[in-house]
């Protein structure tokens, strides 16, 4: 039986997140014997052959000038910032914890197209906004034991990363449609890899990596590109409406990953901040899509009315 768009885009959401939180914990799991910076200059590496590889069978090599624009830079910068703040947090906290925080990237993003964006936003909208954020203190506890583990600055640089994030995906709304994904994608992870790199040369320096190790990277990078493809193929299949509250089940893979993997189960103030900001998002969400209908059916009355004037 054929699968409707909506489904097959809300499918391709759920793959996307559960490809990811497996690339997290891989991540997690490598860092123990790599350190970041060589993690992330490694990764990155493999990453950029990779994507030149697919840039060529799509034969938009040539058109690589297109990702010098200033909006897909500004883009890397928050792509930058967010993948360093986070990765940071994963080696210090568990799976689960920074998952946690991250889902709050839906409301910081809603927030920043009202301060930078000149969007409007109502006062359900608002509320959500404000509830969600209150679910992140619960989860973070200032002043509390965050992760259980005493609150950290660790956990402090993870709002940081969700604050990256937003600015990312607020500067993808602007990116021009003409340029090619791919590319875009090939710009940031040259972004990131030079940005490893420095990290590295501050930290301990390039050590020689063991077989697993490289394995492991290997891994992550063919993950990280699988994951993105899943993301665009969501976005492109259905409605992002319905999709979006997909994103969400990030939080149960990373849940599972940590138990399995690590043995780590998220502490009470966890899940219940967590559950306080992931509905906080989906009313967010359903919101915005009950204002984009209410806009659409509006604009369609105008232009029927207009086209049966004399």
């Amino acid at each position: 039986m054929a699968l409707s768009a909506n489904i097959r885009s809300s499918l391709y959401m759920m793959l996307g997140m559960g490809v990811f939180a497996i690339g997290d914990a891989l991540t997690k799991y490598s860092t123990q014997t790599l350190n970041l910076g060589q993690f992330m200059f490694m990764r990155g590496l493999l990453c950029i052959l990779l994507l030149a590889f697919i840039a060529a069978r799509q034969d938009v090599l040539s058109r690589w000038r297109d990702a010098l624009d200033k909006v897909t830079i500004l883009r890397g910068f928050g792509e930058v910032g967010a993948t360093t703040f986070y990765l940071v947090g994963l080696t210090h906290l568990s799976l689960a914890f920074v998952s946690s925080v991250y889902q709050a990237v839906p409301l910081a993003v809603t927030l920043g197209a009202v301060l930078f964006l000149g969007e409007k936003v109502g006062w359900r909208r608002w509320l959500s906004i404000g509830i969600g954020f209150i679910g992140v203190l619960i989860i973070i506890r200032p002043g509390g034991d965050g992760d259980g583990t005493g609150m950290n600055a660790y956990a402090m640089l993870l709002l940081v990363g969700v604050c990256f994030t937003a600015m990312r995906d607020l500067s993808t709304r602007r990116i021009n449609m003409q340029i090619p994904t791919i590319l875009i994608s090939a710009m940031t992870s040259i972004m990131i890899t030079i940005t490893g790199f420095i990290i590295m040369q501050t930290d301990t320096g390039w050590v020689q990596p063991t077989t697993t190790d490289i394995i492991h990277v290997s891994i992550a990078a063919v993950l990280l590109i699988i994951g993105y493809h899943c993301i665009i193929l969501a976005t492109r299949a259905g409605d992002m409406s319905f999709a979006s509250p997909f994103r969400y089940t990030s939080l149960l893979w990373a849940i599972a990953l940590s138990y399995i993997v690590f043995n780590q189960i998220p502490d009470q103030n966890t899940l219940i901040g967590s559950a306080i900001v992931v509905a906080s998002g989906c009313y967010m969400l359903y919101r915005e899509a009950i204002t984009g209908y209410r806009m659409r059916r509006e604009l369609r009355r105008q232009n029927a009315g207009s086209s049966i004037s004399p």
